[in-house]
């Protein structure tokens, strides 16, 4: 198997992530930025494929080594945790209900971002396990 098409699957994910953090913190966070996107649309446009695409690199590399992907899809998870978390503490807090909804918004995201960060460093392990092996 190719390791090229995970590679630039996970670094189109990258390049997202980078997209929607700037046009986020442009608009404010719910704010329009330099996208003619609202956050919902920013979100299901950018965000959904900057998480799906890093799991699906991982799991069509599954019997490959590679130290790089594992490197960049630590990247993508990092990318996604940090934004979610920097947007949830950026955000006015006024009420308990209000947090509760902003946690429930970026609570699986970060959870995701999580996900992906350890599909990473288990990418990562199997390279240095394979290479032990040889």
């Amino acid at each position: 198997m190719n390791i090229k098409i995970p590679i630039i699957l996970t670094s189109v994910s990258i390049l997202l992530l980078v997209i929607y953090g700037a046009d986020a913190a442009i608009g404010g966070g719910t704010g329009q930025g330099f996208l003619p996107f609202d956050h919902k649309v920013r979100g299901e446009a950018l965000g959904i494929p900057s998480v799906v695409l890093p799991i699906i690199a991982y799991f069509i590399s599954k019997g490959v080594s590679s130290k790089l992907l594992g490197g960049l899809i630590i990247i993508s998870g990092l990318l996604t945790v940090v934004g979610s978390a920097a947007f949830l503490v950026m955000q006015p807090s006024s009420t308990t209900e209000l947090d509760k909804n902003r946690m429930s918004e970026f609570g699986p995201v970060i959870a995701v971002g999580i996900f992906i960060i350890a599909l990473g460093v288990i990418k990562i392990k199997k390279s240095f396990k394979s290479l032990s092996v040889s």
